[in-house]
């Protein structure tokens, strides 16, 4: 049997598992189908340094570049310390050591932040215009904090605590790790690929994707197994 499509049905997939009929990458992708981590984001006055954290400052190896699009720092979205993953992934669909990170140019849709670069609009955005970046180690860091020209003071929202769970809905209409894009339609336009992270809007934040819209990193299952960040790309989808 070939590769599933993310769209099949669950129950055909269970009749497959059954009757031993799935290669290991069947198994990968029915997994996928059918699970999901939400990220519970919340204030916090705790220090975050070397933590899984949501806005803030990126704690970065050393030897990085701050990651910029047309000369503007992209806006740091969230690190995730791998490790805090093992408990609600334990199929092992995302490393458990090192540290992931996610920046994309927001400015056009988190007020208070614009930044003179081109838009990024509806559908798949320039490559420059967004990172997926992971480190092995989460040893040898540091913090890369950028500052607002005119007063010195920090150019970003107040770093907030991320909480990690397993859920078996998988294209629910929330901040996530792995399963569906929420919007039947992003999952028509790619149908084999995964949501790696999906961000959802957020008054708390003033965080607006034009009218009820959803940003989704997405990667195949193929890419995910191999550990093949640079291939995730930025997809936005709004009404």
């Amino acid at each position: 049997m070939g590769n599933i499509s993310i769209n099949e049905a669950s129950t055909e997939v269970v009749l497959l598992i059954k009757f031993e009929i799935f290669t290991p990458d069947d198994l990968l992708i029915h997994t996928l189908l059918i699970m999901a981590i939400t990220l519970g984001i919340s204030p916090t006055t705790d220090d975050l340094f070397g933590k899984s954290k949501w806005w803030g400052a990126p704690d970065l190896p050393k030897s990085w570049d701050y990651p910029c699009y047309q000369e503007c720092p992209l806006n740091f979205i969230c690190q995730i310390r791998c490790e805090d993953l093992a408990e609600v992934d334990k199929d092992n669909l995302l490393p458990h050591t090192g540290m992931l990170y996610f920046f994309a140019s927001l400015g056009e849709f988190l007020e208070g932040f614009e930044c003179d670069v081109d838009s990024c609009y509806s559908g798949e955005w320039a490559k420059e215009a967004y990172r997926v970046l992971y480190s092995p180690s989460c040893d040898d860091l540091e913090t890369y904090e950028i500052l607002w020209d005119d007063d010195d003071t920090p150019a970003h929202l107040p770093a907030e605590q991320i909480e990690f769970h397993h859920v078996e809905m998988p294209a629910g209409d929330y901040h996530k790790l792995l399963g569906q894009p929420y919007f039947s339609e992003v999952q028509e336009y790619y149908p084999n690929h995964i949501s790696l992270l999906q961000i959802d809007e957020d008054d708390r934040w003033r965080l607006r994707f034009v009218d009820c819209g959803m940003l989704n990193f997405l990667i195949t299952p193929e890419q995910l197994k191999a550990r093949e960040w640079d291939k995730a790309f930025a997809h936005l989808y709004f009404f």
